[in-house]
């Protein structure tokens, strides 16, 4: 475990009683960027603890063969072949090489503890999502079973969850926490672009997994494994990136700030959730969700500019 994982169960209450009620949701358009000096620990300790992706090349996208080869092996991990039915991984970009300035990202999705203090300070709705709200957006889990036990209360995040990724925020909620950090720490923080988040899985070499280039469920949180559901955040430490970022595969899908097909309507999501299988979670795979969903299986990082050189 990192060093602020540490002192995650001895400030968890704090930022978790803080949280205000549940309210109505807030417009999509509504920016809740500024910091009013709540307590903020626990984002101050995961800020940190942000690495460092160095400035140059790396490979990104893949090849047909290398598509046709996730296919393959979702089918053999998941036992059915949706994967190659829905064409997911036809969405990839084709294998290049692609230049990028250098970053820091969080080490770890942002958690129910960190986000909490950020609902504290601003009185941001809290995550919640009724199941008249989910059915609309036909997302294919099951209420009941699958969503309402990531739902916050009045109390704050669930119970026992408090170091688990944050769900059910749409991309504004994550944006927004973000730059609400910023001013926490008194330097700019924002959602990772796409790209940024495909170099920090696959590191310059461009693995195809944060690991390596094969499938290995010990790895990350799958489908293929129990709990089928989230963990807390680095859980697999096993299964860090080449530049030591965790959980960019398993666990959550993760907004980025990237337009999905031109579609500013839709951001890019990275990585794969805690019902996923083989193939996706590859730093090549990605899809589009639209802006404003609350979702079991999204999540969020943030990312940071470097200082420009004097």
């Amino acid at each position: 475990m990192k060093p602020w994982h540490l002192c995650i169960g001895a400030i968890v209450l704090l930022a978790c009683s803080a949280a205000p009620q549940p309210g109505p949701a807030q417009p999509a358009t509504t920016t809740a960027t500024a910091y009013h000096g709540g307590d903020a620990p626990l984002s101050r300790a995961a800020d940190k603890v942000m690495r460092l992706i160095p400035a140059g090349g790396f490979i990104s996208g893949s090849t047909q063969q290398e598509r046709m080869e996730a296919y393959d092996a979702f089918h053999r991990s998941a036992g059915y072949d949706a994967a190659r039915r829905g064409r997911w991984f036809d969405r990839e970009h084709r294998r290049h090489r692609q230049e990028l300035h250098g970053f820091k990202i969080d080490l770890s999705p942002v958690t129910n503890a960190a986000y909490a203090e950020f609902v504290a300070d601003t009185h941001r709705a809290p995550p919640h999502v009724s199941k008249k709200a989910w059915q609309a957006q036909h997302f294919s889990q099951n209420y009941d079973t699958q969503v309402k036990r990531f739902n916050w209360t009045a109390a704050g995040p669930p119970p026992g969850r408090a170091d688990h990724p944050v769900l059910l925020v749409s991309f504004f909620d994550a944006r927004e926490y973000c730059h609400w950090r910023g001013h926490v720490v008194g330097s700019p923080r924002r959602l990772p672009t796409a790209a940024e988040y495909e170099k920090a899985a696959r590191g310059s070499a461009g693995f195809n997994y944060p690991w390596g280039n094969d499938w290995d469920r010990t790895k990350l949180n799958s489908g293929d494994t129990p709990p089928r559901d989230t963990v807390s955040v680095g859980s697999y430490p096993r299964g860090a990136s080449p530049y030591g970022v965790l959980g960019m595969a398993g666990n959550v899908f993760q907004w980025t700030s990237t337009p999905w097909q031109g579609n500013k309507n839709m951001r890019t999501v990275k990585g794969s959730a805690w019902e996923d299988h083989a193939g996706v979670g590859r730093g090549a795979s990605q899809h589009g969700r639209p802006v404003g969903i609350h979702h079991a299986i999204v999540g969020f990082r943030c990312a940071a500019d470097l200082p420009a050189k004097p």
